[in-house]
This record gives structure tokens, sequence and C-alpha cells, in this order.
């Protein structure tokens, strides 16, 4: 079906916008990691001169991840009510503020406090993104179009130990290190601003590539989201949330945890972990690509996307027990290497279950089922990582690894059963 659309005489149009479009996508998460992953990196500075043993890390990422899950379902709403480019631009602002404010803090409680809005500002960007991502991308080509989001978030990660615990920390201190790195979001910003506009409202779209676009959108793209207890009477709408309560704790324990893991169990100093610490979030960034890529061809190769979905989920969750394998590496490079291995098969998976709400659902709700699916996330991890310290004081690091390594497969079962086949749901609506 296609959508009305304003004309706008003597305007430039620009083929391809829409990988335009994706490319800030990708840039934005890339930061938004940056800003995260500087917390964990840098506290293996600060922290013993502020006192934060840790217990007390553990205690303030639990404190990142519950303000996580809690705007994760918020910021889906408000990203399907106001759209992408007002919900970027508050989630963007929160979430650089905080970061740089971190270069202030004198001990826990302010430690916590600025931890507590980074992480209420950054879960904005994933609903976000997956509801442009299903805006701006027929249906064949959301797989990549999510996997070059999901590559910004390894990019981050790749990047992370280079700029804050190589360069930046060694050459500024961690606290100028925190105001730069909170900068970067400003930045991007302004080029947000000028470029992006809803596919119904933009200018600069060529006519072709419109009708691209638009390809299996209906009216109710540009609808009032529709009420979430309508969406959870759906078992789709469960499967998803299941599969990421399941799986999305192992990347959060390692980018939360691995600094510390190679501290304390590899014994490496802080420009040690920036040497070799960025390397599996490289092999996270090929995951992330390959997925999506992956999930594109098989449909290309007149797979149905149904088939295309899960052979690329099945593989993935068969890659990520390698975690078992780093717990008892007896070489820190055979450990890194096995963690390489795992998030190579995390960003694979997630590339093709963020995309299944706009498998499913029409647009007007992948935003708010993409917001759900990630406070599902954002409660698991924060269960796991809030125990992590302890389970690490009571048994180690090989028996958080091995537990975070068992999951995959079990969640894939559990989604394959409860999803049942991949078709879009047709929603009722309320006149």
């Amino acid at each position: 079906m296609t959508l009305s659309h304003p004309t706008h005489a003597g305007k430039v149009r620009i083929p391809g916008l829409r990988w335009y479009i994706i490319a800030l996508i990708c840039i934005i998460t890339c930061i938004n990691y940056i800003d995260r992953s500087s917390v964990g990196l840098l506290v293996t500075d600060f922290g013993p001169k502020l006192g934060i043993t840790r217990q007390l890390y553990g205690n303030v990422a639990t404190i990142l991840l519950f303000a996580y899950t809690l705007s994760q379902a918020v910021s889906g709403r408000l990203y399907d009510r106001f759209g992408a480019r007002i919900g970027f631009t508050f989630s963007v602002f929160v979430w650089c503020f905080a970061a740089m404010a971190h270069g202030f803090i004198a001990g826990y409680a302010s430690f916590a406090i600025c931890s507590f809005f980074l992480g209420l500002g950054e879960a904005g960007n994933w609903p976000g993104a997956a509801k442009v991502i299903a805006e701006w991308f027929p249906q064949r080509e959301r797989a990549t179009g999510m996997a070059i989001f999901n590559c910004g978030a390894s990019m981050g990660g790749v990047l992370a130990p280079l700029l804050v615990a190589r360069w930046l920390d060694p050459l500024l201190g961690w606290r100028k290190t925190f105001i730069v790195i909170g900068c970067l979001g400003f930045f991007w910003l302004a080029a947000w601003l000028l470029v992006y506009h809803p596919v119904n409202k933009h200018s600069r779209l060529t006519d072709e590539e419109r009708e691209l676009i638009e390809l299996g959108h209906t009216a109710s793209t540009w609808s009032p989201a529709p009420p979430l207890l309508q969406l959870l009477s759906y078992r789709q709408t469960w499967a998803i949330l299941i599969a990421r309560f399941l799986v999305d704790p192992v990347w959060w324990l390692y980018m939360l945890w691995l600094p510390t893991y190679l501290k304390d169990a590899r014994h490496l100093d802080i420009k040690a972990i920036g040497a070799a610490a960025w390397a599996p979030y490289l092999a996270a960034a090929a995951g992330a690509l390959f997925g999506g890529w992956l999930a594109g061809r098989l449909i290309r190769a007149k797979f149905s996307v149904n088939t295309a979905r899960w052979i690329v989920i099945g593989i993935a969750a068969c890659m990520m027990p390698f975690g078992i394998f780093a717990a008892h590496a007896a070489t820190t490079a055979h450990a890194l290497e096995c963690i390489a291995v795992v998030l190579f098969g995390f960003q694979m998976w997630i590339s093709n279950v963020q995309t299944l709400p706009s498998d499913f659902f029409p647009t007007n709700a992948v935003g708010t089922v993409a917001g759900m699916g990630g406070m599902a996330a954002g409660i698991a991890s924060g269960i796991f990582i809030l125990f992590t310290a302890s389970m690490v004081a009571h048994f180690g690091y090989n028996f958080v690894l091995t537990l975070a390594g068992s999951v995959a497969p079990i969640a894939a079962i559990l989604l394959f059963l409860i999803a049942g086949p991949i078709h879009r749901i047709e929603l009722a609506t309320n006149n």
C-alpha cells in the first residue's frame, strides 16, 4: 500500500537515503557503547582511589541496569508516540550529560546517581533504532539494517578500550576522559536533527526509494501505538521477551565485567586491558554484520523469512556456549578467543531477534514491543549482574562464565516453540 506524502518542489533528492539514516544510527550506537564501556574500564583506575570495591561496583552496575530496564518500556512508548527525531534527541541529551557528570563523582553515592541517569538515557537507543529500521527498510533488508545498527554497539566495544583505557585515561586522567567522551553525542545530535525526518515527511527521499520502503507498510504505520495489554495478549510478544530475558545477560556480563575479569583473573593492568579487551568486540561487530547478511542472503535465495531467521538464530545459539571453554582456558589469549566466539554468536543472535518485532507486528507497535523486550533483557541482566560479584567471590569466574554459556540453546528452543512460524499479525483497531 502506497501512503500519501508531501511534495517539495526544488528539493535535491538523495538516492539511498535509508543507508545514511542507518549509518547515523550505527554511529550513535557506537558512541552509546563507548560511554557505557568507559564506566567498566575507568573503574579499574578510579575505583581504588574512591573506595569502590568489587561489590560496590556490582551494585552500581545493577543500578545502571535498573534504570536501563525502567527506561526501555517508557522509551519504546516515547518513540512510538513522538517519533524517532524527538525520541533520540531526548535520549542523547540525558545520557551524554550523565556520562560527563561521571567526571565529577566523589564516591559511591555520586557514582551510582550518575550511572542511573546514564542507563536511563542510553536505553532509548534500542527501541528507537528498531522503530527507525522498521519505518525505513523493507522486510527483506531489516536484518541487514539491524546488523549495521548492532555493529555500532560492537565497534563501541572495540574502540572504547583503545580510546579510553589506552589513550585518553593515561593522557588526561579519568575525570577529563569522562567529560570528553560525554561530548561526542552532542556532535552526532546536530547531524541527526539536520538529516532525519520520518519517511512520510522527508523532502529528500526519492520516489523510487519511497516506493521500496513502503512495500508491506500499511496505514497503521503512522497510526497511534496499540495498547500494551493488547500486545501482551500475543504469544509472539512473550517469545521475544523470554528470549531477551535469557540471553541478553550474556552480553551485559562481558560488557560490564570483562575489564574486571581481565584484571582479577588474568592479572592485566589498565593499559594491558586496553590492548586486549577490544578483540572480542571486533568479533562481535563481525557477527552482527554476518548475521544480518546471512539472513538477507537466505531470503534473497528464496528461503522464507521464517526459515532464514530460525537458521541464523539456531547457528548463533550454538556458538555462545564457547564461554564454557573460556572459563577453563589456560592462557589469556585462549580465553579471549573463546569470548570472541561468544560475542560473535551473540551479535548474530541479537541482530535477528531484534528484527522479530518488525517481522510480527505493524510499525506502530515495533517501538513498544522492542522496548518491552529490552525491559525483559534489563530485568534479567540486572539480576545476573547483581549477583555476579557474589558468585565470583564464592565460586569464581569459571562458574559465572559456564553459567552464562549454557543459556542460549535453551532460549533458542523456547523461542522457536513459543513464537511459532513468523507471519505478520494484523492488530485489531478500535474505531
